[in-house]
């Protein structure tokens, strides 16, 4: 089995990729960090040395370069079992990337978009073959301001971190309906609050405060169990469009499951990609 992780240096990421690595998966990680790339390749050769482990880098924030690396990913491997989407982060300061997108709705959204684009064939070509989409729970309460999906606004950086995950939602609903028949599924997860590194880059305040809630938080360890199930339970192997929180269906919020919704945001970020949708 070979799959493509995202966000796979630190967090739930890392632990679903080595827990995957132990079951015999090849794992392709894709890092910005070559560092920490190299780090997390020695952790898998650990747990699964049988297996050629590889990591690319690139800046998922970027379009460009996510792009390229997905195309590179899907003319080198000669198959894709499962792509999990799990990069991402809060910005409590409002940034702009180099393509003029807000850097949250980049990263946590749009890179999804386009690195599923450019392995989508690969997965069809594999199938039966996953998409897992790491959403969260912080979705519930937002709604997505098509009229200003960059927030020049009005920015509130929990608020762009929870329509962030809103996007992640549609677009696991609209991918699922469009591979329909294709032997691809498509599903995202809620990890639960795990004890990360996620919004602790901007310091400040609320790095502080983040740092003492993760005192209470869940592990890594039990924040990827829905990665790790979506990505390997013959349980689900079929199910697809689904919302999963601790390994189980859950509804997500109402605005979550706005079919209308899911297509507009689709059709915007395809704009957006300059991707034939």
């Amino acid at each position: 089995m070979i799959i493509v992780i995202t966000g796979a240096t630190s967090g739930i990421g890392q632990v679903a990729a080595e827990a995957l690595a132990a079951q015999g998966a090849r794992i392709v990680l894709v890092a910005r960090d070559r560092e920490r790339a190299e780090r997390t390749l020695a952790r898998l050769r650990a747990v699964g040395p049988q297996m050629a482990h590889k990591a690319h880098i690139a800046d998922l924030s970027r379009l460009g370069e996510t792009r390229q690396v997905g195309e590179r990913i899907a003319a080198e491997e000669p198959r894709i079992d499962v792509l999990i989407n799990n990069a991402g982060n809060i910005f409590m300061q409002r940034g702009i990337t180099a393509d003029g997108l807000e850097r949250t709705f980049a990263l946590n959204h749009m890179a999804y978009f386009v690195l599923t684009h450019a392995l989508r064939e690969r997965l069809i070509a594999s199938s039966p073959a996953r998409i897992v989409n790491t959403a969260s729970n912080a979705h519930r309460g937002n709604a997505l301001d098509f009229d200003d999906l960059q927030m020049q606004k009005d920015y509130r950086g929990l608020t762009a971190y929870g329509r962030s995950k809103l996007a992640n939602i549609l677009f696991t609903r609209e991918l699922a309906r469009r591979l329909a028949g294709t032997g691809v599924t498509a599903n995202c997860l809620h990890p639960g609050f795990v004890a990360t590194g996620l919004a602790q880059r901007d310091g400040g305040l609320f790095a502080i405060m983040v740092r003492l809630s993760m005192l209470f938080a869940r592990t890594p360890e039990q924040g990827a169990e829905t990665i790790i199930h979506l990505a390997a339970s013959p349980q689900v192997a079929t199910a697809s469009g689904g919302y999963y929180v601790d390994c189980r269906p859950a509804l997500p919020s109402r605005l979550a499951q706005d079919d209308a919704a899911a297509q507009r945001l689709w059709e915007e970020s395809a704009r957006l990609a300059r991707l034939q949708d």
